[in-house]
Order: C-alpha cells, then sequence, then structure tokens
C-alpha cells in the first residue's frame, strides 16, 4: 500500500486585483476566503498552481 500525502494550504491575500487565471487557480485549490484553508493530494499539477500563487497562499 502506498500512503498518500497531503498538502495543506491557507488563503492569506485576497485575489481582488490580480490576474483573472489566478482568481481561477485560487478557486480550483478550493479557497474562498481570506483565511480559508484546503487540504488537497501533493501532485505535480497542485504544486504547479500552488507555485503559480505563491503569493496568495501559505502551505501550512
Amino acid at each position: 500500500m502506498t500512503a498518500t500525502t497531503s498538502v495543506k494550504i491557507q488563503l492569506i491575500r485576497s485575489p481582488i486585483g490580480c490576474k483573472e487565471s489566478h482568481r481561477a487557480t485560487v478557486r480550483g485549490l478550493g479557497l474562498r476566503k481570506i483565511r480559508s484553508t484546503s487540504e488537497l493530494q501533493d501532485t505535480p499539477a497542485v504544486r504547479g498552481m500552488i507555485n503559480k500563487i505563491s503569493y496568495l497562499v501559505k502551505v501550512i
């Protein structure tokens, strides 16, 4: 059996005034309000999304 690892992220800045694609990425990660958190599987796709909006989120 393989253990699935997860990554927990928190929205720390508002996506208002950011590019539309960055706002869509925030929503795609399941984040809505400031300080909302989301726990997702640690995949290369999710890591790429986090990297794209690294100035808006914090990995906890």
